[in-house]
């Protein structure tokens, strides 16, 4: 389990494709710290930490992986941010994440408003994912707060310590990203549906 709260970026330094696997090797500041089988959260994507040498580690997505985040847009150089998991003992800055991408949504416009920054997103609402107004959402791994919640669209506004040291700075009108929507918004919008297959 994940907060949203990056805890530092990783670089992209080589892609491998292994049948419909692909292999990222990562450069980041807490590789010293990762252990072979831990879960870190890439982009808001939990994937298991399988090799390290050095300053580098390699994480492994599957073609269902794939198939639903961003991953697949990845190129070597790529800013990815980084969360591990959150130790039992440690605090809720964020909200609960679970690591799991419900779907991708598209970075629509950004706008500069007094030092920080309002980003509007759309979604496949086909999908039946909402947003709520003031509810959590997770971008990129990142907690962050919705608001102009309406059908496949929401804003979010950004501080400029989140711009600088997640990879928000980067992202431009047209780009893809990870969506997780508040976990608990799902189990209640399941139930309101009836348990629909």
């Amino acid at each position: 389990m994940f907060t949203g709260i990056i805890e530092t970026i990783g670089t992209i330094k080589n892609i491998e494709k292994e049948g419909t696997n692909i292999h990222f090797d990562l450069e980041s500041p807490i590789t010293a710290e990762l252990k072979i089988d831990q879960s870190v959260s890439h982009n808001g994507v939990c994937l298991t930490v399988v090799a390290i040498e050095g300053s580098i580690y390699r994480v492994t997505a599957i073609d269902e992986t794939l198939k639903k985040t961003s991953l697949k847009n990845w190129a070597i150089g790529k800013k990815v941010n980084i969360e591990r998991c959150m130790p039992a003992n440690g605090r809720f800055d964020g909200h609960i994440v679970q690591g799991h991408v419900d779907q991708v949504g598209r970075v629509e416009a950004v706008s500069k408003q007094d030092g920080s920054w309002v980003f509007d997103f759309s979604f496949d609402a086909n999908s039946g994912n909402v947003t709520v107004e003031k509810g959590s959402i997770t971008i990129n791994g990142t907690s962050l707060t919705c608001f102009n919640s309406k059908n496949g669209r929401f804003s979010v506004a950004i501080i400029p310590y989140t711009y600088e040291f997640t990879n928000f700075h980067q992202l431009k009108v047209g780009d893809e990203v990870n969506l997780e929507f508040d976990v608990i918004g799902k189990y209640i919008q399941r139930i309101i549906r009836g348990y629909e297959a």
